[in-house]
């Protein structure tokens, strides 16, 4: 039997993603900066800033009973994050940086057990990388896609599930809910390690 879960995110992808594994839980919610040491590269960054949203977490409730999800995703394109983009200018310019190329995806995730269940379970962490394909993109596709689904809470600029991965994609290696912005698969594995034996 799992512990009463939480799910620290505002993200509905994540609440149906985590939905979909047809464990209860529930959702809570903690202000942070995402913020990070300018020396993280690639899958650390993403991994880094869920441990601090778990961490500011638990400091504002402290007597919380359960196991604590927090996520962050970021996308990587050469060497560089692309986060959520602040305006339609720069979510167009985004996609064109991303047009005709392969980029990753990393997503980190960190369990915390809360309470009583901390005596006997140690926090676990970890991120999932999926490389994702672009073909090229047109001036016109990208501003369609902008204009209509004001993609400004999406890292990099785009979600895979909606029309731009519908017309764009043309290759995924690694897990697709991962671009969605949780390893399903993988968080449901690290789960077991709380289950009541």
């Amino acid at each position: 039997m799992y512990p009463p879960l939480f799910l620290c995110s505002q993200s509905p992808r994540r609440r149906e993603l985590l939905g979909g594994l047809n464990i209860p839980y529930d959702i809570v919610a903690v202000e942070i900066e995402e913020t990070y040491p300018p020396s993280l590269q690639g899958g650390e960054i993403p991994l880094y800033i869920s441990r601090a949203k778990a961490q500011a977490y638990v400091e504002c409730y402290p007597h919380q009973q359960g196991l604590l999800i927090t996520a962050d995703t970021i996308v990587w394109l050469e060497g560089q994050v692309m986060g959520k983009p602040r305006d339609e200018q720069e979510a167009c310019h985004m996609l064109h940086l991303l047009s005709g190329k392969t980029h990753q995806v990393y997503t980190g995730v960190t369990l915390t057990p809360m309470g009583e269940l901390a005596a006997t379970h140690e926090a676990v962490s970890f991120y999932d990388t999926t490389d994702v394909t672009f073909r090229a993109l047109t001036d016109t596709e990208i501003q369609e896609y902008v204009t209509r689904y004001r993609p400004y809470d999406k890292a990099g600029a785009y979600g895979i599930q909606e029309w731009i991965g519908y017309i764009g994609v043309t290759g995924i290696n690694g897990s697709y809910f991962n671009v969605m912005g949780l390893p399903v698969e993988r968080l449901y594995h690290y789960l077991s390690l709380y289950i009541d034996s």
